[in-house]
């Protein structure tokens, strides 16, 4: 979808002064006086801290929060989706039918979950950045980076017992350690069917008026019974209003507004367009396999599911940057900061800066293709091979001191590494064949039959025979094997004949060198930005937020409507027209309603509100995040964004994108009228289970 953006779009785009209600603000940057200036809302301490602690991170991406003392969490169905498909089976398909546990002896122990709730936020940016000696080489720099991250990392969990990690903000500008409660064990407790969830499915994804019921519960345990959490969000008896202001406590994934011109240039020539055609390419494949038999397309729906939206996201984003009032308006405003820079002696190393970028952009353009394909595994779509290439390199790794392994190795992340490497998440052979045979054919044609590398992989085979000879030649589906070798070290992975490990092997050296190339080319950007952040400090002060990490982030804003092509486009839907949508659309799929839904229609309070829209700067990630009024009370849950919001990554627009949201009050009346959940509802009431 071509589409030209508002003049108003364009202020906010570029670097500068801030409008409206942009922002993804660091919890130790909130703006509070620009709040308290526009809305009269005075934002404390003690009300930041409350929601800070009963907002959740969901590890597999996607945010949540507490709404119970007894570690009730809840998130979007589409987050907590990959969680319910691992507890499935042939004979018990939990997203097509849902999931309802009415006493927690019933609740399903997820296979691999990991929540995080953030306990602190330290600056450790001067220790980071004196650890790397000026006029080092772009490699031995970002060495020492990673060598002292993870000393930071190392000496925080060693004190705190708390997940440690050191994130990069300001593209360099800034490091902050951020150190986590872990919850693992985690269990399901409710789940709509998928089709209420994502009524509407692909076709009315991104779009609103919307009708979903995106919401699933889930509950942590420690020592064997639900968690006591200090911190819970109490439920709103009215839930968001029309013009209300409002807060959003989620993890945005990633944006990318304060990237150089040559940097957005190389996503919109280079990186966007291999990624679109891979997601269209897999999104064909699982869409006929799936459509085979009902078995298959329950192994495949979640992800394909996914694949349909980033796949919807990347068009829309790609879109964004082809439009060019943006990319000029990106020009000008890096022009007129340079011009500034030049301006003050002291700050004409930053100008320089930005040309620096640039020429190491260039150099990655040349080894993109191989580094995507080889280290980010696009040429090889297989659970089982992500499990052989961890093995190999975890046994290769841990002979290392900390500081100097790879990140994902560090002895901060083993915990983390070792629930995933042991998840006892369904592996089917025959969807692992696809893939990777599928993946193998991929790589054949972006690199060529005739290099080296693809004939080593291929062996003289084609590419699906050859995947059903890795396949059929691996023991790695089985968990106890995994352990076996992982506690055999170098010795037991290096002699092992497994077939997949023996292609990760083959693969290993030259991924693992281009990875080098990246992270050095990379830090040269790195070190760059961080001048560039340092002077924009110096000229505008920390007025200014960074680029989303997958890192807690405030956002505000209020619940108001838009113009859509002349029309205008309220605020709110009812649950009234979730059957309105379906009739009109003769109950076809996706617009077919679940049986449960049919036959509770008569005893359901229509008029309720369902989805609604708000002016919240969001970005893929906040899905799950918890809205909250001003007494901090939840009153709904971001699930989506509108059309127009899919250019967030590159700027923030106040006239048509808007976040999508659940109503709190949607969420009580499905649980009482159509689920019978009269013990969530409770729950949710009083903010403790009974019993």
């Amino acid at each position: 979808m071509k589409r030209t953006l508002a003049p108003l779009f364009l202020a906010a785009a570029v670097l500068g002064p801030l409008r409206a209600d942009e922002g993804m603000w660091l919890y130790n940057n909130v703006p509070k006086e620009r709040i308290r200036s526009k809305y009269g809302f005075e934002v404390t301490d003690p009300w930041l801290e409350h929601l800070r602690r009963s907002s959740v991170r969901f590890n597999s991406g996607g945010s949540g929060s507490f709404v119970s003392e007894d570690g009730l969490v809840l998130s979007n169905h589409h987050v907590g989706a990959d969680a319910i498909q691992k507890l499935s089976s042939e004979g018990r398909n939990l997203l097509r039918d849902g999931f309802h546990a009415k006493r927690t002896s019933e609740e399903l122990k997820c296979v691999d979950l990991e929540l995080n709730v953030l306990e602190s936020i330290e600056d450790v940016t001067a220790r980071v950045n004196s650890a790397v000696a000026p006029g080092l080489a772009p490699e031995a720099s970002a060495a020492a980076r990673r060598r002292v991250m993870s000393e930071i990392e190392k000496e925080s969990l060693d004190r705190t017992g708390f997940r440690s990690d050191v994130v990069t903000l300001y593209q360099g500008g800034a490091y902050h350690l951020y150190r986590f409660k872990k919850y693992t064990d985690v269990r399901l407790v409710f789940a709509p069917e998928q089709q209420a969830a994502f009524f509407g499915g692909d076709p009315d994804n991104f779009e609103f008026p919307r009708f979903n019921l995106d919401v699933c519960f889930f509950r942590v345990y420690e020592d064997g019974k639900p968690a006591r959490v200090s911190h819970h969000l109490a439920w709103s008896k009215q839930g968001a209003a029309e013009g209300e202001l409002t807060f959003v406590s989620g993890h945005p994934g990633r944006t990318s507004r304060a990237l150089t011109v040559a940097e957005l240039e190389f996503l919109r020539d280079d990186q966007f367009p291999h990624t679109l055609g891979l997601l269209k390419r897999r999104e064909v494949l699982l869409t006929s396999w799936g459509a085979r038999s009902a078995e298959n397309g329950r192994r495949a729906k979640d992800e394909l599911l996914g694949i349909q939206n980033s796949r919807k996201a990347r068009d829309g984003g790609h879109a964004g940057l082809h439009d060019p009032a943006l990319m000029q308006a990106k020009r000008e405003a890096e022009a007129q900061f340079r011009k500034r820079l030049k301006a003050d002696p002291a700050l004409a190393s930053a100008d320089a800066a930005f040309d620096r970028i640039a020429s190491a952009q260039a150099a990655m353009a040349p080894i993109s293709r191989r580094y995507r394909l080889l280290e980010s595994g696009h040429g090889f779509n297989s659970e089982l091979f992500g499990i052989a290439r961890r093995l190999l390199r975890s046994s290769e790794e841990r002979g290392k001191p900390s500081g100097e392994r790879l990140r994902e190795y560090s002895d901060s992340a083993r915990e983390s590494f070792e629930q995933a490497l042991f998840s006892a998440q369904p592996i089917h052979s025959d969807l692992e064949i696809l893939t990777l045979g599928d993946s193998l054919t991929f790589l054949c044609e972006q690199l060529g039959t005739s290099d080296p590398l693809v004939q080593a992989v291929l062996a003289g085979r084609s590419p699906r025979d050859r995947a059903a000879d890795l396949v059929k030649g691996t023991r790695l589906a089985d968990v106890a094997e995994r352990r076996r070798l992982h506690a055999g070290g170098a010795s037991a992975v290096g002699g092992s004949q497994d077939a997949m490990i023996r292609l990760a092997g083959i693969v290993d050296a030259e991924a693992r060198a281009l990875r080098k190339q990246m992270e050095a080319l990379d830090e040269t950007k790195k070190l760059a930005h961080s001048e560039i952040a340092a002077a924009r400090f110096r000229l505008e002060g920390a007025s200014q937020y960074p680029d989303a990490t997958f890192t807690l982030r405030l956002s505000y804003g209020v619940v108001k409507g838009y113009e859509s092509q002349g029309v205008t486009v309220p605020a709110q839907t009812r649950m009234a027209g979730m059957f309105e949508r379906s009739s009109a659309m003769e109950g076809r799929v996706p617009f077919d309603l679940p049986p449960r839904w049919l036959k509770r229609r008569s005893s359901m309070r229509l008029q309720t509100p369902f989805n609604f829209v708000s002016t919240h700067d969001i970005i893929g990630g906040n899905s799950g995040s918890p809205m909250v009024n001003r007494a901090g009370e939840f009153v709904g849950i971001i699930f989506d964004g509108n059309i127009d919001s899919l250019v967030l990554d590159f700027g923030y627009d106040e006239v048509k994108a808007r976040a999508l949201s659940v109503h709190s009050s949607a969420i009580l009346e499905a649980l009482r009228s159509v689920y019978g959940a009269k013990e969530l509802v409770a729950e949710l009431g009083t903010g403790r289970r009974r019993g």
